[in-house]
């Protein structure tokens, strides 16, 4: 089987890189903008045809939030009409695509976790295109499979986890917002579920992932300083409105993760225990 990985210079697509020595009975084509540029129709076309994809992990996005709200035509090539290009070339082949997305298609008003047919309700540049991935992947590839995942991070690229650690050496005091509620994700752990799929076949529909339990930000940035051993940076608690952003943030995103561990008998991490492991791949 010929997979196909977009954006693989990314946090997510690092991680299944790392995978892939575990999963060497696939052929991969891990591609960034460099190797394919997902929205070029025909270039994604011409690609899918001449290496005989049989499967897409898209994990190509824009992710810069608060950018796409002054860059909303970019941040639509990339998040809307890319997938579509992908979703549809990938389905002449009877292929299947596994399309990665986002809290953000949701408003954050829930004060119960996310379920995966509870009505979306975007109230952001970024979440609004990401919406209308899922709906263009879902529509136009009949073996798709749509991943919703929140507060990302690795120890490859930017991250809040890697910013918290820096700021936290830099500075002896940091304002964080704890009035957000949500659950980060190891990117590795995601990159585990998604072989997880592949290797167990592509049930098609929308799933929630990320790390089990709830937390905010300042609690978060608490605990990356706790484990790290930053003892000199004192963290205070912000309200949202004390750190205003050109993009609105749901304030509670927590994901119900019961269908994806129901449907693949996934036995997911604790946010903790997955923070400890980055930040000790980081550390060495």
């Amino acid at each position: 089987m010929n997979i196909l990985i977009t954006g693989c210079n990314g946090q997510l697509g690092n991680e299944m890189q790392l995978l892939e020595r575990m999963n060497p009975q696939y052929d991969y084509f891990n591609t960034d903008v460099a190797e394919l540029d997902i929205t070029d129709a025909e270039a994604v076309n011409r690609f899918i045809d001449e290496n005989h994809i049989d499967g897409i992990v898209n994990c190509a996005a824009y992710t810069a939030v608060d950018k796409a709200e002054s860059n909303e035509e970019l941040c639509t090539r990339l998040n809307a009409e890319a997938p579509a290009y992908l979703a549809a070339a990938i389905d002449k082949h009877e292929g299947w695509m596994i399309q990665i997305s986002t809290d953000y298609v949701f408003d954050g008003t829930n004060h119960t976790p996310y379920t995966e047919d509870e009505d979306t309700c975007p109230n952001s540049v970024y979440g609004r295109t990401k919406l209308v991935g899922e709906f263009n992947v879902l529509k136009l590839c009949k073996r798709s499979m749509i991943i919703r995942t929140a507060w990302l991070y690795s120890s490859f690229g930017n991250n809040f986890v890697k910013t918290m650690l820096r700021l936290g050496k830099e500075k002896s005091e940091l304002g964080v917002i704890f009035d957000q509620i949500g659950t980060p994700t190891y990117a590795h752990d995601l990159a585990v579920a998604i072989f997880m799929a592949i290797n167990k076949g592509i049930v098609p529909g929308i799933y929630h992932f990320s790390n089990e339990g709830v937390t905010s930000w300042y609690d978060f940035t608490k605990a990356i300083h706790r484990i790290a051993g930053i003892k000199n940076c004192q963290v205070r608690p912000l309200h949202t409105s004390e750190y205003p952003t050109p993009a609105a943030r749901p304030h509670y995103s927590v994901l119900d993760k019961t269908k994806i561990k129901q449907t693949y008998g996934l036995d997911i991490p604790y946010w903790e225990d997955s923070l400890a492991e980055c930040i000790h791949n980081l550390v060495i």
